[in-house]
């Protein structure tokens, strides 16, 4: 993913979107959910599986506030 794409993550997305997120695989990233050790925030939703994108973003390295006020061209 690139940055602006990272940027533009809606404020949760499903498990395969985070795994891209981190490159790991789809597998792996539901088994360390399934096993409490997938490194950001989780919600369930029922059945539904969801990962906030903030705490995401923030471990790799990136933040929606502070790229929002950058001037155009400075990302």
């Amino acid at each position: 993913m690139t940055r602006d794409e990272l940027l533009d993550l809606p404020p949760v997305v499903d498990v395969p979107t985070a795994a891209d997120v981190l490159g790991v695989g789809r597998s792996c990233a539901y088994e360390l959910v399934r096993t409490g050790q997938w490194p950001t925030p989780v919600l369930r939703l029922g059945r539904l599986i969801r990962v906030p994108s903030e705490p995401l973003l923030e471990l790799v390295g990136l933040d929606k506030r502070e790229a929002a006020s950058l001037p155009v061209g400075h990302e």
